[in-house]
């Protein structure tokens, strides 16, 4: 453990692996409550067509990332307040457009990327100053915004009833989607673009399955998405296997041994 602390990327990937769990947990407890794990995806390979874009132009893949998915995020939500089209039929519609634009990007660099490689699936030896600046700065904002937390909280249990009581839910939308666009894009270095999808979805299910009330949902999907976070990159570095995977995977077994402790509770 003192070894594994003791190496500069090591220290850098465990501080943006710890504010990465916080913000997918954060935020996930929104995306399962809504029912939207098919946004997380859909933003996810949003990220790559902005971070191929970055690539195409000799540009920090953040950079161009982060307006990329955003703009990708408003026009998801757009088209699903204004029309009858279902939620993942939208999410699909935006997810393969952004995907057919980062391919062509790549194809149009004509010279291999690690770069790409890394955003893909997610690598401990990448991760930057910037890449713990970014979740850093979001944190911040986020908890600017908590005070909308309530309101969120109250649209997701149930959205007619908060429209009747006069809450901007279409607004709040577009916040949402926003801010959960911008945590995928800072997350992919640590988890992989393929994988942040899972990051959103697994620590708040496995938070759900024990917890009725939705403060301690988000309290206790917190604390599983920086712990797996933690011990996954600590496993990741000793195995010499991939960062994104391994927090993943430990996760997915999280998960099945809530939902297994539960069961012979119950």
């Amino acid at each position: 453990m003192l070894e594994f602390l003791s190496l500069p990327f090591m220290q850098r990937a465990l501080i943006a692996g710890i504010l990465v769990g916080f913000l997918a947990s954060y935020y996930g407890v929104f995306v399962v409550q809504r029912g939207l794990g098919f946004l997380g995806s859909g933003l996810a390979h949003a990220a790559f067509g902005g971070v191929a874009l970055g690539i195409l132009l000799d540009q920090e893949p953040l950079l161009t990332a982060v307006p990329f998915t955003i703009l990708v995020a408003i026009g998801i939500t757009y088209v699903k307040n204004k029309t009858n089209l279902a939620g993942d039929t939208t999410i699909g519609i935006f997810f393969s457009i952004s995907m057919a634009l980062g391919i062509i990007f790549i194809f149009m660099k004509r010279q291999y990327s690690s770069d790409a490689f890394n955003y893909l699936f997610g690598s401990i030896l990448a991760v930057s100053i910037t890449d713990v600046i970014a979740p850093a700065i979001l944190i911040f904002i986020t908890i600017l915004f908590s005070p909308f937390w309530k309101r969120w909280a109250y649209s997701s249990f149930d959205r007619e009833l908060a429209q009747a009581d006069r809450v901007p839910v279409q607004f709040d939308d577009y916040i949402l989607s926003v801010l959960i666009a911008v945590t995928i894009v800072v997350s992919i270095k640590v988890v992989g673009i393929v994988l942040i999808a899972a990051f959103l979805v697994i620590p708040p299910a496995a938070s759900r399955l024990i917890n009725k009330s939705f403060s301690k949902m988000t309290t206790f999907s917190i604390v599983f998405g920086i712990t797996t976070a933690i011990v996954g990159l600590w496993i990741s570095y000793y195995l010499d296997v991939p960062s994104g995977a391994t927090i993943i995977l430990l996760q997915a077994l999280l998960f099945f041994i809530v939902m297994s402790v539960k069961k012979v509770f119950r």
